[in-house]
């Protein structure tokens, strides 16, 4: 899978670049969120990991904004923050978002809910 990993924490984008590059993955990197729009218009990845607090655009902005563009209804976006389990489980799925995993995390339950988002948008 092609990923794009959206963070300003550089620290949290190598953790998952390593993590998926030994998987087979390519991982594309942003550290905000208009970063992030180019990269994503340009690459059209299947799956973007998405902080929420960032500074420029926001994963919330840059989340909704890819949700009101057809060609990326394909996408899986997952938020990856750290604002808490309650913030994530209301404002996520408002954003368009497929689901969201809370920092620090398990790559076990990310990898578990990035192929579940991939699968539902397949399906689609």
């Amino acid at each position: 899978m092609k990923i794009l990993v959206v963070d300003d924490d550089i620290n949290q984008i190598r953790l998952v670049r390593e993590r998926f590059t030994k998987q087979g993955h390519e991982v594309l990197e942003a550290i905000n969120g208009e970063e992030g729009l180019e990269v994503a218009l340009v690459e059209k990845p299947e799956v973007i990991l998405l902080d929420v607090m960032m500074p420029v655009m926001n994963g919330w902005e840059l989340c909704k904004y890819l949700r009101n563009k057809r060609e990326f209804d394909d996408v899986a976006i997952i938020m990856l923050t750290a604002i808490g389990p309650n913030l994530n489980e209301m404002t996520s799925p408002l954003y368009g978002a497929d689901d969201y995993v809370d920092k620090p995390f398990l790559f076990s339950e990310l990898e578990e809910k990035m192929q579940k988002a991939v699968n539902a948008r397949k399906r689609k």
